[in-house]
């Protein structure tokens, strides 16, 4: 690996690591944020916003906005995808806990994402691969605390968050492939416009306008937050890791935001941390530990 490449690794570990962290702040934004209005509502002004402080960004570093020809399935697939996960994200919210549910998403997500690698290319795990699979589903199943009642899964968001670790698992390998089809900025920022438009056939004017109009300041700092921080910037970064460090590797970071989750959960919504995810979350993390160093091991 060249020096030019050593560089451009660490600099997209140590971003992907403060994306990480401001993802996790995000989960007991998005908590309060769900209260204020309904679902397509608040996801409207989201990446309308996003979409808007992505425009003079992609200027300033005079980043092309054209994506080829044959990129665009791959965009408005997972532009239907973000919205999708958008939706159940904000319905986990509003039926769960900010912290448990930033867990259980997080934690699986990289399980997931690497199953699908799998799967894509026909082959089965490898011994290493199955350690860290097992060990994926051992820390869901705690996570979910399978063990007390099966209807837990169906409980307090669960299902919402499942489906989110599954969609955003899908969306990443999509967009591992968006520097073959232009910038990967380029890429996320016409994901994000395929999302407004997702939510324009969903959410109701009149109350759109109301909140718009009436909303307080709190309101609108937290719409900042998870908007032009959380999504326009953090996940801009994630998708450009993607490209340089593939979407497995990228995806193992995401075992920072189980903590950052729980712990910003219970620092501004008062969220008790409690043992079973805390021991589900160091489950997940050592099931991704193993899958990335298997990836590390096949790079090197």
């Amino acid at each position: 690996m060249s020096k030019v490449a050593k560089q451009s690794t660490t600099f997209f570990t140590f971003a992907l690591i403060l994306s990480m962290i401001i993802w996790g702040a995000s989960w007991p934004a998005g908590k309060v944020l769900s209260a204020y209005s309904t679902v397509p509502n608040i996801l409207m002004i989201r990446y309308f916003l996003v979409v808007l402080s992505m425009i003079p960004f992609l200027y300033f570093y005079k980043i092309d906005f054209n994506i080829k020809k044959e990129g665009w399935p791959r965009v408005l697939i997972a532009g239907l995808l973000m919205a999708l996960y958008s939706y159940f994200f904000l319905k986990g919210l509003q039926n769960g806990l900010a912290g448990a549910g930033g867990v259980l998403v997080t934690t699986l997500n990289p399980i997931f994402a690497y199953s699908i690698g799998l799967i894509i290319q026909k082959k089965l795990p490898n011994k290493t691969e199955t350690i860290g699979l097992l060990l994926g589903v051992l820390a869901g199943m705690t996570l979910l605390q399978i063990w007390q009642n099966l209807d837990k899964l169906l409980m307090s968001g669960n299902l919402y968050f499942l489906l989110c670790a599954f969609l955003w698992a899908a969306m990443s390998k999509f967009g591992s492939k968006a520097s073959n089809y232009g910038h990967s900025l380029s890429f996320s920022f016409w994901i994000y416009v395929i999302t407004v438009f997702g939510m324009c056939f969903s959410v109701d004017l009149s109350s759109l306008k109301l909140l718009i109009f009436t909303a307080k300041v709190d309101f609108w700092l937290l719409m900042f937050y998870t908007s032009v921080i959380g999504t326009s910037l953090a996940t801009s970064i994630y998708f450009m890791a993607t490209t340089k460090l593939g979407a497995e590797r990228a995806s193992s970071f995401i075992f920072i935001v189980p903590f950052s989750a729980a712990v910003s959960s219970w620092i501004f919504l008062d969220e008790n941390i409690q043992s079973y995810t805390i021991v589900g979350g160091i489950l997940g993390i050592f099931a991704v530990v193993v899958l990335n160093g298997n990836i590390i091991k096949k790079l090197s």
